[in-house]
């Protein structure tokens, strides 16, 4: 249960009266935006975790320093900079004449997106290209991807609110966008991931179709004809497997490849690499399945891309289970390694729309693939020689890269580090292509977030132990840190784990302001990347195959008990939240283990045979291949296992959310009403799947620190914060 786009933050006196509260967000911050482009030279660091030997962090001890408990720290990093100053990036795209265009999501606009152009000349605002009656946005497998593509002078693009596709002028400034596909009235056919064919004037895309059924959806690969910019029923190409994805077609609009999968499958299990030849009029005809096919060869290929000379590239861990960059011979239908690593070159196809690689233009007759791999818990950046073999790394100050794109004579990365939040750069590299010469933040998510590097703590990097003898899993782990604050003498901080969702996903250790909220204050924070994660090879990855609720909890729990054991955090304030699928390892910590003393769970999962009933088609199977058998569905319930919390709990849940229904907090808070245990439900009308307005943001994270710091904090928090009302409690 992945979100569909990459995360999305005065002196006041102590606690409201308990006596006081409120049930509902009452603040709405709007904030104007200038772009700000920069050179940035700073250095990155990524700690190794030693016990009972804090780190440096950066900034100075200093005698002058306030004393005061753990968590009750003032901080400048507040709930409204956290949530009303941080866009979301849905993805980028560098037109022919190479400018940069982006979509970004709006919290302070109800998470609305908008696809943005670059400015025309140094010091000028950015140009809004998506009117204000539209909002760029695919709702395709629930979590999108994929939203628009950028071909000549034409935008395509998904509709949010009807979800058709239109096509717009991108140089004309009151260029109004036409409608390409029909109105089949609401959101039940979505489109994504689609690509311009210039040989027939047609855009090929995915189409997922619920008009006969929105738990059964159709998905296919269509075709929409754009000679006369008229909406028409697009033209089914390939169909008959239960999902599709990233249709690409090589330079000379002759092949098509593809990749699909079917049930009991998810992408990253097992998936298929298809190429299909263009006939005359138009057909995909003479399918050939490039990889995947083979019953023994366990592998889920990837990203398919052709180069300039019509090579056909992609992404697979076949043998060796890292996602490895491969080529098609297409004369001998043979695939071979082009760089072998144990690492990954690409992450899991939760979305649409994915571009961990892509072709350098050169001089020489070599072919360049600018790429991005993971290994160790970090990013790297990449050229990789395809003739010779070999990467050389480029020097950037990114710990964690995304999405690459190619542009006129540079690269833009999609990448964010400790001090660098999710942003856009532009990379300038030397002749052969191997040193980097200019590196330029072109757009950023946070354009305030220098004002804070003070206050901001390091992630580490740690390795602990699991209940398998000899097995480890992995963490960041952040410290306190505030320049203004220091504790008392012989004082532990309090814990706050964060279990990522998915669970197939990964803690990546690069700068969040949510996190630097609660580390500002005085809290330690950690990230888990339980067993099941990715980021460490299959093998990693399926440990949670038919151990959903049993690795991932052990793996939260003992990573807890290290950090005790290790004299970092205090035993008796250890706290667990977590989003989605994370919010059902929470719940699930909570029921069946002791370890920690309250949680949050944010539109968590606590019955699973109600999600496996309820849960759209993309995931309908996902939960078997976690789980197993009914009896483990009942066991690994823990709304089936209320007499076993036995500490407060505080949920969070959308209204519209068609991943995990409502009702699944509403049955956790009743129960745990009615067994008298301290538990607070906050609904949000409007939200799905993630929360994407800024005062619901800032709402959520608010109400998590002041429930904690009244159950088991023992102090009051610096911010001025009206409670919601503790059933069992107030």
């Amino acid at each position: 249960m992945a979100l569909s786009a990459i995360a999305t933050v005065t002196r006041h006196c102590g606690l409201c009266s308990p006596s006081s509260f409120s049930s509902s967000p009452l603040i709405h911050i709007t904030r104007t935006r200038k772009l700000v482009t920069r050179r940035v030279s700073l250095p990155t660091r990524m700690s190794s975790f030693k016990p009972n030997s804090p780190p440096p962090q950066n900034q100075p001890s200093t005698e002058n320093n306030l004393t005061a408990p753990y968590g009750s720290w003032k901080s400048p990093i507040t709930a409204d900079i956290v949530s009303g100053s941080s866009k979301r990036l849905g993805g980028f795209a560098v037109d022919s004449v190479g400018h940069l265009f982006w979509l970004e999501s709006r919290p302070t606009e109800s998470g609305r997106a908008v696809i943005v152009k670059e400015p025309g000349k140094p010091g000028e605002d950015p140009v809004d290209v998506t009117p204000t009656d539209f909002a760029v946005r695919t709702l395709a497998q629930e979590y999108g991807g994929g939203d628009f593509y950028i071909s000549g002078d034409s935008l395509i693009f998904s509709n949010y609110k009807d979800q058709r596709l239109y096509i717009q002028s991108i140089s004309s400034k009151d260029s109004a966008p036409l409608p390409l596909t029909p109105d089949y009235g609401g959101q039940s056919v979505c489109y994504a991931d689609g690509v311009f064919d210039s040989r027939f004037n047609r855009y090929v895309t995915v189409r997922e179709d619920q008009r006969e059924s929105g738990i059964n959806a159709i998905t296919t690969i269509v075709s929409v004809n754009l000679s006369n910019n008229s909406a028409q029923e697009p033209r089914l190409l390939v169909g008959g497997n239960d999902f599709y994805a990233s249709p690409r077609i090589d330079p000379k609009g002759e092949r098509m490849a593809w990749i699909e999968w079917g049930h009991p499958n998810m992408p990253w299990d097992r998936s298929e690499l298809w190429v299909g030849y263009i006939s005359d009029n138009g057909d995909v005809q003479k399918h050939i399945c490039v990889a995947g096919g083979d019953p023994i060869l366990v592998e889920s290929p990837t990203e398919p891309r052709w180069s300039s000379q019509g090579e056909l590239f992609f992404v697979t861990d076949r043998k060796s289970g890292f996602w490895n960059i491969y080529k098609w011979v297409e004369s001998s239908n043979e695939v071979l390694p082009v760089y072998s690593l144990n690492a990954e070159f690409t992450r899991p196809l939760w979305i649409f729309g994915m571009k961990s690689y892509d072709f350098l233009d050169h001089h020489s007759q070599n072919t360049l693939i600018a790429c991005s791999y993971r290994e160790d818990g970090k990013s790297y950046l990449g050229v990789l020689d395809v003739t010779q073999g070999k990467i050389s790394v480029l020097d950037i100050p990114f710990t964690d890269i995304n999405n690459i794109s190619s542009g006129v004579h540079s690269l833009y990365v999609e990448g964010s580090s400790a001090v660098h939040p999710s942003s856009i750069a532009k990379i300038t590299l030397d002749d052969q292509r191997t040193k980097v010469i200019d590196f330029k933040i072109m757009w950023s998510s946070s354009s305030i977030s220098e004002m804070y590097t003070s206050y901001y703590s390091w992630p580490e990097l740690m390795k602990f132990p699991t209940d398998i003898p000899g097995q480890s899993a992995y963490a960041y782990f952040y410290p306190p840190t505030n320049p203004d604050y220091q504790a008392s003498h012989g004082e532990k901080p309090p814990l706050l784990m964060r279990s990522h969702g998915g669970p197939t996903a990964e803690a990546r250790g690069c700068l969040n302001l949510s996190v630097q909220y609660w580390t500002s204050r005085g809290w330690a924070y950690v990230d888990v990347n339980y067993g099941g994660s990715t980021g460490y090879g299959r093998e990693y990855r399926e440990r949670l195959l038919g151990k959903w609720g049993i690795v991932d909890v052990n793996d939260c729990c003992n990573c807890a008990k290290f950090l005790v054991d290790s004299g970092r955090v205090d035993g008796e304030r250890l706290c667990i939240t977590g989003s989605s699928a994370g919010g059902y390892t929470t719940l699930a910590a909570l029921a069946f283990k002791d370890v920690f003393k309250a949680g949050a769970s944010l539109y968590g999962i606590g019955d699973l045979q109600l999600l496996r009933a309820e849960t759209h088609k993309f995931e309908s199977h996902y939960i078997d291949n976690l789980v197993g058998d009914e009896k483990a569905y009942f066991e690994r319930s823990p709304i089936n296992f209320v007499n076993r919390f036995s500490c407060p709990i505080i949920l969070f849940q959308g209204l519209e959310d068609k991943v995990v229904s409502p009702d699944q907090a509403r049955k956790i808070y009743q129960a745990l009403k009615e067994k008298g245990l301290p538990v607070a439900l906050v609904e949000y009308e409007g939200e799905q799947h993630g929360f994407r307005r800024a005062e619901n943001i800032k709402f959520t994270l608010e109400q998590q620190m002041v429930f904690f710091a009244r159950l088991v904090g023992h102090f009051e928090v610096a911010d001025e914060i009206t409670p919601v009302k503790i059933d069992n409690f107030d």
